[in-house]
């Protein structure tokens, strides 16, 4: 009898260790199906999931969301006071979604920690320590080491040419329907960095080499009848315009961090005005584009562009 009862003490821990072994390993094949998801193997979502992060004084931050919703539309979501930083600080938090772009808001009530304010993006990836990884692996510099925000974990990168982004990834994932259009992130970098970060932002975002135009129309950044060298890119993170500049910028060229596609642009700088956002740069015309740069109240300086017809 003793040992019929060790004979089945025997048979429940191995009963107990196989169920063990069969939910870690249901557990993993999750994980590695979430990681999967992930377009090409990579460790970006979509663009819908990647914002502008734009700063704001606090008294500026109604304004700037009215005007820009009546000039793109979509909709705010809930405004919230939170630390969103690895420091104390504190700031109202303003999410915005539009068809032509997501932006986040940050309208600090404290001075904003360094070097918080000069990251220009937040793009969410499937699994913190792989996109970690991967940024050092393809040449970029983790500025801030990643932290627990109240809703995820964040930290920022610095890419050859001194381009800061923030990673970031969510406890809960969210869903956002994909955009109408997809906007530029417009990058200014030197003639001496310029390769070595495309081709570190490729390796990382496994994005694609659309053009690499060495006598572009400079008109786009304010010095019409002489040309510069234009690459594009798009990847599972959006698209991005690299312009490379000697430095030589008239106002307000290089202050833009992202460039909004629109189907109307006439009427779209219709609607900013009647907004109260100021024209910095009027309309010119390119082969591909016709494109205008913008101000909205609080400061933020964008581009904005539609397809030039034929």
């Amino acid at each position: 009898m003793h040992f019929q009862k060790k004979i089945d003490a025997i048979r429940f821990c191995c009963a107990i260790f196989l169920a063990t072994n069969w939910l870690l390993s249901v557990a993993a094949s999750a994980c590695r199906a979430q990681t999967a998801s992930a377009p090409d193997g990579g460790v970006a979502v979509g663009a819908q999931y990647d914002s502008t992060h734009v700063y704001v004084a606090p008294a500026d931050l109604d304004a700037f969301v009215t005007s820009f919703t009546a000039t793109f539309g979509g909709e705010p979501s809930k405004r919230s006071v939170l630390n969103p930083l690895p420091v104390p600080s504190s700031t109202e938090l303003q999410p915005l979604s539009t068809p032509a772009g997501v932006l986040s808001i940050f309208a600090f009530e404290t001075p904003i920690p360094f070097p918080f304010g000069q990251e220009r993006t937040g793009y969410l990836v499937t699994d913190m320590d792989r996109a970690i990884k991967a940024a050092r692996l393809a040449g970029a510099e983790v500025v801030v080491e990643p932290f627990r925000d109240p809703i995820g974990i964040d930290a920022v990168i610095q890419w050859p040419g001194g381009v800061k982004m923030q990673l970031y990834w969510h406890f809960t994932p969210p869903k956002f329907p994909p955009l109408e259009t997809i906007p530029d992130n417009r990058v200014y970098v030197s003639r001496y960095r310029a390769d070595e970060f495309v081709n570190g932002f490729l390796r990382f975002s496994r994005g694609k080499l659309l053009s690499d135009d060495k006598a572009a129309d400079a008109g786009e950044i304010g010095r019409p009848g002489e040309t510069y060298r234009r690459i594009r890119i798009s990847s599972a993170f959006g698209n991005m315009r690299v312009l490379v500049t000697d430095g030589h910028l008239p106002y307000p060229f290089g202050h833009e961090l992202t460039g909004y596609e629109v189907h109307d642009l006439g009427a779209t700088l219709e609607k900013a005005k009647a907004a109260g956002v100021k024209i910095l740069s009027a309309p010119y015309k390119m082969t591909d584009r016709t494109s205008a740069i913008l101000e909205f109240p609080g400061g933020y300086i964008a581009e904005v562009h539609a397809a030039t017809a034929h």
